[in-house]
Formats: C-alpha cells, structure tokens, sequence
C-alpha cells in the first residue's frame, strides 16, 4: 500500500471526524485515562492481598504483589491516547490526566499522616495530595507535548522517543525538589521477564525498557484501529528475535552470578517490629514506655548474631532517656567476649548543634558505637524547605529540622560481613546506595533498612516500599533486611526473594538467616562512577538524532 502524503512527512494521517475517543466520546477519553492512571498505580503492588498468604498477588507474610504485566498495559492506554491526540497542546493534556491519576492513586496515603496524625482538615489534605500529585503530573505532560511534536506518526522511532522522554520525566521527578520518585514505573518490574536488566542498567533503565514495549504495544493497535500501513512480518519477526536473544543472554548472565555460592559466612539474624501506634509513639505516657520496655526486653533476650531494631525504635534523644538506659541496653553487646551486635534506630544530637536521624551499631569490645546518619530527608517530615515551617508546625512531627549525614558513609563489619544501613526512603535512591560500591574489596554485602512507615497506616505504602527494597537487591545483588515497626519487616535474599516475613501491625520478632553477596554488578560500577547521568545523556542523544531527522525530513518535503 502507497504512503499517504501525511505518512511521507512524518506526520500522523488524520484521524475520522468522530473519533474523540474509545466510543466517540471526549468524555471517553477522560475516563479511559483516569482507569489506566489507576491501573498503573495497582501495577506497583496489590493492595488487596493482606490476610491471604503468599499467591500470585502476594508474597510471603501477604504483602502485595507487583503485577509487572499490568504496568506497560495500562502505560499503552497513555500512549495510544497521545498518537490520536491532534495538537501537542491535547497531548499534554491527556498525559496531565493519567499522571494526576496514577501518582494520586499511588501515594493516596499521605492524606493518612497529614489527616490522621497531622490534624490537617480532611478537605485541605485531600487537595495537598492532587495537589502535588498535579504538579508531580506536570512533567510528564511537558514530554508528551514534546513526543506529540517529535514523533507524530507511529514508527519504531517513535516508539524510541517516548520511552526517552518518559524516562527523563522519571529522572527528573527523583531528581528536583530534592526528589520524589516514588512509584516510577520500574518498580513494577522486581518480578517478571524485565526483572533480568536491574543488575544493567537499574530502575529507571527498567522502566525504559517498559515504556518502548508500552509504546509498541499502543502503535500496534492504534494502526489497525486507524488502517494504517501494518509493520511487515520480516521487521517484526526480526525484532523478536533479536529481543529474544538479547534477553536469554542477560538471563543467563544473571543466573551465573547470582547462583554462584558466597564465600561469606552469613549470620543468624532477628527483626524486631514494635508496632507502636504511631499516634502514641512520642508519647510520653503510652508509646515511649512502651517502646522503651518492649525493645530492652528483645534486645536482651535475643539470641542471634544480630539483631535490628527500627527507625527511632528509642524514640528519644540519649540525653532524654532514664539514666544508665542505653547502658543497660548495649551491655548485652558490647562486652569483650559477646557473640552478638545489634543496629538499633534513635535520634542524636541536641538543640545547639542540630539532630539526626540516625542508626547505633553496637558489637563486641567497641565501646564507641558505629554510627550512622540519615542522609537523604524527607521534606516537611526531616527538613522545612524555607518559609514552609508553618506546616511542620501544623503537622506536630517532633524533630521536624534534621541535620543529613554523608553520603557514602563506611558500613559496621561483624562476623565477615558489612552491614550497610540506610533509613526510611533512602533505598527509594539507589542511585546515593552506589556511592558505597566504588571498591568491591569494602562495598557493603548486607544492605539493612530501618524504617518506620506507621504515618501512612495500614495502606499499600507499605506494600509499595517492599517493591523498593526489592529493586535494591536487584541491582546491587545484595541481600536487604529490612526492619520497620509496622511493616514490612522481611528478609530479601540477593534476587529479591521475600524469604521470611513478619505480617504487618503484629508486635513480633522475625528469626531468620542472611548470606551476605561480594563482587560488583555492572549497575553498580556505572552508578558509582557516574551516577545517573550515562541514562540521561542516551536518552538526550536519542531525542536529539529523532529532532535532527524531523527536520531533515521537513526540509526534504
């Protein structure tokens, strides 16, 4: 079949009159893009599956599942929407909607901490999450304007240019404002046939790999639906196969690193889960006793090699504690001929000099603690951006002003591993846990966790952070314990296996067993040297050759 003349130029053929939408409808659109936005939210991790067990929509200890099947399907739904869009201007419209959808539909839950522990009235905090969600939004409807303008017609360049694009809006949202990536698209994909690239190229390369077959997959049915010229069979069965190829060698790289056994001896471990309420947890006649109490008593009666107790377990500062407390509580540890070491969260410092949120590591014979200090915060909940103090003020976090460790801070060595921590959402960035895989001879081979999520209640937050932690494991190839005081506290093995698991909001302690990884993943090497920027520069590279053929092929017409 001849080209049409739009088709010549780059452009897409135009589409019927009545064609608004699935139906004929623009009402159609709106609400075919707020389904798929919240499509791509449930891609991330079931939120239906506590109380059921482990199954394919939950894993060990019910905690949901990603379905990393429904994240390019419901992201085709987008794509398909911005090929039938008729100006950019639509585009970025459509996009602005199914974004808006899905990011509010993926962290709904800081209306929980806002409303229910902040006090802020339900209607202000309902408008702070669309809010930021909008704004959040906003990124990915400047890249569909900007795909709508670069590739207008569906073709394999085309298909190049939106995942780049999506990819920069990722990069971007995890990038400014200090970052708030929560969600991106990769996460999905800790599970399935894309779960073989972390180790490459990591979440957000995953998730470019996810946004191209998003893209072939809406290109595909957008030309049958619109009697476009069909790809050929060669070009398609060709692509198959090189994809096939390409993904059993990555598989098969996989494999041979991650089965072969550690040289590490591993160690015996227990994670302890306090479920303190949150709305009683800085209180000083219910949570802190109690907190104060029940952590002692674990920690005194545990027999492993180590024990982990979660962020801001002590819910005090050392100076605010009952006196010869927190000797009490290391003695266990620290004498000479122990056999144990423990990693417990509590807030240090003082008014003069500034807080942090921080992990003490307690072995034997060290009577000067191993310390470590949160260095990526949260705003509004560890640090105020300026002139917003009235919010902290509002929300009655304590200790809302933290001062931020280092990056790349040395991890605690026991029993031949070393155990590196990082606190709530650091693991949301794994681009700062490579700055600890510079030397593979001190890199860390036990990644450990301390969160304490309890803001959001009983939500798919928790669920969700499982998804990051996992990712993790992924691309460093490193077992990750993780112990929180709600959930979800589990042990990760190297290939991102729940292998125990507590179920959220018990009081309990998780007994189990972790084999500590060497060596260096390929991810881990670039991240370290160069961050994220590699990814970045391709995906630059790859808009700027699609501009360049744009403008030759306008020149030509």
């Amino acid at each position: 079949m001849a080209q049409t003349s739009a088709e010549a130029q780059g452009r897409s053929p135009p589409l019927p009159a009545h064609d608004r939408g699935p139906g004929g409808h623009v009402w159609a659109w709106r609400l075919g893009l707020l389904l798929a936005g919240g499509l791509q939210a449930l891609s991330l991790a079931w939120p239906w599956a506590r109380g059921h067990g482990a199954g394919w929509l939950s894993l060990e200890g019910g905690y949901g599942r990603p379905l990393w099947w429904l994240q390019p399907l419901s992201l085709a739904v987008l794509v398909y929407a911005l090929l039938g869009a008729r100006t950019p201007r639509q585009a970025a419209g459509r996009a602005q909607l199914y974004a808006t959808a899905w990011l509010a539909a993926t962290f709904w839950w800081l209306f929980i901490s806002m409303h229910t522990y902040g006090g802020l009235a339900a209607p202000l905090a309902v408008a702070a999450v669309l809010a930021l969600a909008a704004f959040l939004g906003s990124y990915y409807a400047l890249v569909s304007w900007c795909f709508r303008r670069l590739a207008p017609a569906p073709s394999a360049q085309a298909a190049i240019v939106f995942a780049s694009l999506w990819t920069l809006a990722e990069l971007a949202r995890g990038w400014l404002w200090t970052g708030f990536p929560w969600g991106a698209g990769g996460y999905a994909h800790v599970e399935g046939p894309l779960a073989v690239l972390p180790r490459w190229i990591g979440v957000y390369g995953t998730g470019w790999v996810a946004a191209w077959l998003a893209a072939w997959l809406a290109m595909g049915a957008w030309r049958a639906r619109n009697g476009a010229r069909p790809l050929r069979m060669k070009v398609v069965l060709l692509s198959a196969l090189v994809l096939a190829v390409v993904w059993g060698g990555l598989w098969l790289g996989r494999e041979q690193a991650t089965d072969a056994p550690s040289a590490l001896p591993g160690m015996s471990v227990e994670l302890l889960q306090g479920n303190i309420p949150q709305d009683e947890k800085f209180e000083m006649g219910s949570g802190i006793p109690l907190a104060l109490n029940w952590y002692a008593q674990q920690l005194h009666a545990s027999t492993a090699q180590l024990v982990v107790a979660p962020e801001t377990a002590i819910p005090l500062l050392p100076q605010q504690l009952p006196q010869g407390y927190l000797d009490l509580v290391r003695a266990p540890f620290v004498k000479p001929q122990g056999g144990q070491a423990a990693l417990v969260g509590i807030p240090l410092g003082n008014f003069e000099q500034g807080f942090t949120n921080s992990v003490e590591g307690w072995k034997p014979g060290q009577m000067q603690p191993y310390l470590y200090s949160k260095h990526h915060l949260v705003p509004f909940g560890e640090f105020i951006p300026p002139l917003f103090r009235w919010f902290t003020d509002l929300m009655n976090i304590p200790l809302g002003d933290f001062n931020r460790g280092n990056l790349g801070q040395p991890s605690m060595i026991w029993a031949g591993e070393r155990l590196s921590p990082n606190i709530c959402y650091e693991d949301l960035f794994g681009e700062e846990l490579g700055a600890h895989f510079g030397n593979a001879a001190a890199a860390p081979t036990v990644l450990v966790n301390f969160s304490n999520i309890g803001w959001f209640g009983d939500s798919v937050a928790i669920d969700q952070h499982l998804a990051i932690s996992r990712m993790r494991a992924l691309e460093f190839e490193r077992p990750m314990l993780r112990a929180t005081n709600t959930g979800a506290t589990v042990v990760i093995d190297h290939r991102a296996r729940v292998v125990h698991a507590l179920a959220p909001f018990d009081r309990a302690v998780l007994q189990g067993r972790v084999q500590g990884r060497e060596g260096l993943t390929p991810y881990a090497r670039w991240v370290h040297a160069l961050g994220l920027a590699p990814l970045t520069l391709l995906c630059l590279a790859a808009l700027l050759v699609a501009w360049l053929r744009r403008d030759r092929g306008q020149a030509k017409a």
